[in-house]
């Protein structure tokens, strides 16, 4: 079956909530508390410069997300596209949907002069990190830190 690789509306808010949900429980076995992530996906929509879904559909229906944000480099004076909330539908993966995704990635970030596309990745899930080696993406030298700020 075709894919079609399109912006998100608002009207898919729940669906990539939901797919949030799943994802963060499969990759790291996190609960998020539903509404709080609710309240953060139409935040995208109601702000554009935080960032923009993309949407996967096989035959008209939805079957995977991922979200793009952007960090500026002072050191590159360019934009770097992330990848982030990556989403599959479990009966649609292994069928090209994150390819498709990437690639319609890849080409809006070159059309708008992006210096590069990044994403990170949980350190155990090693098929996720193949696929991304597989689409010529490279483990980079950098290790992430955090200091959250818990309400």
């Amino acid at each position: 079956m075709t894919l079609q690789i399109r912006a998100a509306r608002v009207d898919d808010a729940d669906d990539i909530a939901r797919w949030n949900l799943a994802m963060a429980w499969e990759t790291e076995g996190k609960r998020l508390d539903p509404e709080t992530l609710a309240r953060g996906v139409r935040a995208v929509f109601a702000e554009p410069r935080r960032g923009i879904y993309l949407v996967a559909e096989q035959a008209g229906v939805p079957v995977g997300c991922l979200m793009i944000t952007y960090e500026w480099s002072d050191w590159r004076c360019g934009d770097f596209w992330w990848i982030q909330s990556v989403y599959v539908a479990p009966d649609a993966r292994r069928g090209g949907v994150f390819r498709a995704l990437y690639a319609e990635v890849t080409s809006m970030a070159e059309r708008a002069g992006a210096v590069g596309v990044r994403l990170y990745v949980e350190t155990g899930n090693a098929r996720a990190q193949a696929t991304y080696a597989g689409l010529g993406m490279a483990r980079c030298h950098y290790a992430m830190y955090e200091a959250m700020r818990v309400p």
